[in-house]
């Protein structure tokens, strides 16, 4: 029983060690392996093998084969879960980032008035934000006006036209 919880928690210090040096010895073995077998998987199917043969051994009083049998089978479950779930997380994909194209078209409030062949500020609705914009136009804009978009020349400003309803 002692070697058993050797080995699991001989996993549980791999699993710590691979948190703390993340992707140090990842990469290892991609080309022997296909990239399956990285440190995480290793140290679930260690600690899983340790600990269900400890529990084999303890409570159910099996032998030395048999208690190494159903740890085996138990790491390999963990270490294919392990495998599936860090390949979810890995691929997991987040939804692209709004740039400044994507307010080309949108409507926008006035809240500091654009003159002449100047600069004003609008409201924008950008990725569900509401964001204040650097604005110019080509004629005066009224504060609380409803402008357009028509172009993106920074990050920060943008060139609008007043809507006519």
């Amino acid at each position: 029983m002692v070697w058993f919880l050797g080995l699991g928690i001989t996993g549980v210090a791999l699993l710590a060690l691979s948190l703390l040096f993340d992707g140090v010895l990842d990469g290892a073995l991609d080309s022997a392996l296909d990239g399956w077998l990285s440190l995480p998987v290793v140290a679930g199917f260690l600690s899983m093998t340790g600990f269900a043969g400890a529990i084999a051994t303890g409570a159910g009083g099996a032998g030395p084969a048999v208690a190494t049998t159903a740890g085996a089978v138990c790491g390999l479950g963990t270490a294919w879960l392990t495998y599936r779930f860090s390949r979810v997380l890995m691929h997991d994909r987040t939804a692209p980032t709004p740039t400044g194209d994507d307010l080309v078209g949108t409507s926008g409030k006035v809240v500091t008035a654009i003159p002449a062949g100047g600069y004003g500020e609008v409201l924008l609705l950008l990725a569900g934000q509401t964001a204040k914009f650097a604005a110019r136009s080509a004629g005066p804009v009224a504060r609380g006006a409803e402008v357009w978009v028509e172009a993106v020349p920074s990050a920060t400003s943008v060139v609008v036209r007043p809507v006519d309803r």
